[in-house]
């Protein structure tokens, strides 16, 4: 791992597992996927769960009653739902949550109602002392479907991109266990001419069912 600032390091300290219930590092992976989605689940048993703000992600201002109504999404290239959703500040006083992490979150629904996919991002509208240690929720997410058999390549910065605190870093990580197939990306760099308060600072998770 490349050396990190100071004020970085301590918080990898207290790095989580995305959701609770799998050892860290555990190949043989049968845990949820985020509290309680799993992939492959049907998408109607998370009806009377702790989320709110369902809207199709391609169009935010188009609000769903439930679950069941993916299908007024319009369908992406895979003919998947993209579902935003919330957690219900009522239960979760935080906010929504990812290990810590201020998130993004959406369900990719498929035709017969079950769940496909998961995308997590980390929020870049949080303040900044949460912002700036966005790209550890990658870190967690590596450890949390085991730290071992990643596939990972690293880009090089471009002309217009220095690092942050002596750091660079544009990563992305995949993945195959427990029939998931899971893709980290993170970056952490500053671009020419922004301030010392803006820079890109981010994960991206994506899991989904392995083909095959």
């Amino acid at each position: 791992m490349k050396s990190l600032p100071k004020f970085l390091v301590a918080s990898l300290l207290f790095c989580v597992p995305l959701v609770a219930g799998t050892p860290v590092g555990a190949e043989d992976f049968t845990g949820n996927d985020l509290r309680e989605i799993r992939i492959g689940m049907a998408a109607n048993d998370l009806s009377k769960a702790d989320y709110i703000g369902l809207a199709c992600a391609t169009a935010p201002t188009q609000k769903l009653a439930n679950w069941g109504s993916a299908k007024d999404c319009p369908a992406g290239d895979a003919g998947l739902y993209a579902v935003r959703f919330a957690y219900d500040p009522a239960s979760n006083p935080e906010g929504t949550m990812v290990a810590g992490h201020p998130a993004i979150l959406t369900a990719l629904i498929n035709n017969a109602g079950r769940v496909a996919g998961l995308l997590i991002e980390t929020d870049p509208k949080t303040r900044l002392y949460l912002r700036k240690k966005a790209f550890l929720l990658g870190v967690q997410a590596k450890f949390r479907y085991g730290a071992e058999g990643w596939t990972c390549s690293e880009a090089q910065p471009s002309s217009d991109e220095a690092p942050v605190g002596g750091v660079y870093l544009k990563e992305e990580c995949s993945k195959t266990v427990g029939g998931r197939h899971v893709v980290v990306e993170r970056k952490l760099f500053r671009r020419a001419n922004q301030d010392i308060k803006s820079f890109v600072d981010e994960t991206r998770i994506s899991i989904s069912q392995a083909k095959g």
